[in-house]
């Protein structure tokens, strides 16, 4: 089977400027940003630009870029403070917007210019030959949402609503009428450290509007996404799926003015959060509008149901979709060396989940909301996830995403304070990240403070990007799969992987071992693919990634190879 990629591989940087940018290594349990500092976008230099660029990559994601709620006040440069009953963390969630056409004052030195130091860092982040993606966050906002820099003529959401009625596909937010927004119980913002009040319960919603994870009741509870209202794309959920899409809803004109607002700064992509939450219909009418006015412009969505993929790609026309419930998933368990876990579930990701737009999917092995690979929750050792990392970038001509500090082998130990040791590097809280502010070296990006294990780490990511981005063979060549050749030869078993990529030009087999231990095996070409390459007698092999060299004295009688524990090979020939 031949699965070709049509263009070259986006290769991205998931950034948090919040933590990304910060130097500063208190890390008090729920603290504030005077006291555990935050990133700025004037962190994001040159110096960290060409270091990131060097690394092989293509594309940044600055993730947290539009204003969301926060407990931090900026009143006095004229910003509405939120209610800390409905914000998650001292910092808040990047996915609570309150503001679509501003940006997150965290992330400014002066406030009032904080538009112009993030167009600035566009500016430098194109210089660089790099491209910009941000969130978009279509489903929902805080729950204090209010626009206070949005252009004239602009109406804000909800500010046109019949709050009488439960839904209205002219309405912007679903209500409950009648009924005032209850707080959730047993929440407790702040932390129970806290010396001044921050929770009163008196959040003052009403009626009480839906909640953004199709919730529709005045009383979320403390596990929903309670902080968030959900938007209304003309969907009455309260009939099932009842659609409304004629005359076209008012929030799906409003997103794409906010669309347009972005992209006329500059930025190439948008990661789209929680696609499948949002009517495909409203994707197949925003996006090629979008790209009529932007013909570059790349959408990338968030997606988690295998049976919806081809809707969303097809019909809504995203350009990439998260391979999160399929490759993400089969690697983890791999990685994590659990019982059962086998490189044949690999094989139905692309031959079932994927099939036919395999290309499309991006992959990682880690971003915000995942576990960190060298966490205790994941795999305690990001070096086990080297088998994993070379399958994510070379097994198809689709984007792979990074996560910073996740090449220097950050673990995410701590309780940040919202964000509980869970594995995960908070996106609620002020914090510093240790690992990643090694390499960050109080601004230098030189990663003079990096152990020889986090180096060798470094240049392995470094080695394998760049080596994607210059290998027709991975960016747009063929794949043929070489397991079931090989399922009955010596050596083989279960924790090990083989397929080839190529094109006319260039040869690559792709050989992993997810096992504990080392493994001696026979590969062995099959014939059909032996006479496609013209190949006879003695060939020789060339490891990419480490020069080393391997041979074969009869091709037809296989290549003998000694496969490191948790290692793989990109054997060029």
């Amino acid at each position: 089977m031949t699965l070709k990629a049509t263009q070259h591989k986006l290769i991205i940087y998931q950034v948090l400027p919040r933590l990304f940018g910060n130097t500063n290594t208190t890390n008090k349990f729920y603290g504030s940003i005077t006291e555990n500092g935050c990133g700025k976008f004037n962190d994001i230099s040159n110096a960290a630009l060409t270091a990131i660029k060097d690394m092989g990559f293509t594309h940044v994601w600055y993730t947290g870029i539009i204003e969301h709620a926060t407990m931090t006040d900026y009143s006095a440069s004229g910003i509405k403070p939120d209610d800390p009953d409905v914000v998650k963390g001292r910092a808040g969630s990047p996915y609570a917007i309150k503001d679509y056409y501003d940006v997150d004052p965290d992330l400014a030195v002066d406030i009032p210019n904080r538009m112009a130091e993030f167009e600035a860092l566009v500016n430098r982040t194109h210089q660089e030959g790099l491209k910009v993606i941000i969130d978009f966050v279509p489903n929902h906002v805080a729950r204090t949402y209010q626009s206070d820099v949005k252009p004239v003529g602009v109406r804000d959401f909800g500010e046109d609503d019949d709050v009488t009625q439960a839904f209205s596909s002219a309405n912007d937010f679903y209500y409950i009428p009648g009924q005032p927004f209850k707080v959730p119980e047993g929440y407790d913002p702040g932390g129970s450290e806290f010396t001044i009040p921050l929770k009163d319960g008196r959040f003052d919603e009403n009626p009480a509007k839906g909640t953004g994870d199709d919730i529709f009741t005045a009383s979320p509870s403390i596990n929903n996404w309670f902080e968030t209202i959900k938007l209304n794309y003309g969907v009455d959920f309260s009939k099932g799926y009842d659609m409304h899409f004629d005359p076209t809803p008012p929030v799906w004109n409003k997103m794409l003015h906010i669309l347009s607002f972005w992209a006329d700064k500059g930025i190439d992509g948008f990661r789209c959060d929680m696609v499948e939450y949002v009517p495909s219909e409203f994707w197949a009418w925003i996006i090629p509008q979008m790209k009529q006015r932007y013909p570059n412009l790349i959408f990338i969505g968030e997606a988690y149901q295998t049976g919806q993929y081809s809707n969303y790609l097809f019909n809504g026309q995203f350009d990439y979709l998260y391979d999160k419930v399929g490759l993400y998933d089969a690697l983890k368990r791999l990685v994590r060396n659990e019982p059962g876990a086998s490189t044949w579930e690999i094989n139905r990701v692309w031959n079932h989940d994927t099939r036919g737009f395999d290309e499309r999917m991006l992959r990682f092995m880690e971003n915000h909301d995942e576990q960190r690979i060298a966490s205790e929750h994941f795999a305690g050792d990001a070096w086990l996830a080297v088998p994993g990392m070379i399958v994510t970038t070379t097994l198809a001509g689709g984007p792979v995403m990074i996560y910073f500090g996740q090449e220097l082998g950050e673990p995410a130990i701590e309780a940040n304070g919202f964000s509980g040791a869970d594995g995960r590097t908070t996106i609620f809280d002020y914090w510093g990240v240790p690992e990643h502010q090694k390499w960050l070296n109080g601004g230098a990006y030189d990663g003079e403070q990096l152990s020889d294990s986090q180096r060798k780490l470094c240049n392995f990511y470094s080695r394998l990007l760049n080596l994607c981005s210059r290998c027709p063979a991975i960016y747009e060549g063929n794949f043929y799969e070489l397991m079931v050749a090989n399922e009955r030869n010596a050596g083989f078993n279960e924790r090990i992987y083989l397929y080839a990529r190529y094109t006319e030009g260039q040869r690559i087999l792709v050989a992993v071992n997810f096992n504990r231990h080392e493994q001696n095996i026979n590969i062995k070409l099959p014939e059909d693919l032996i006479n496609q390459f013209n190949l006879n007698g003695s060939v020789i092999f060339k490891d990419l990634l480490t020069e080393a060299e391997f041979s074969s004295e009869n091709i037809n009688d296989g290549l003998w190879i000694k496969l490191h524990a948790t290692s793989g090979l990109m054997l060029e020939f």
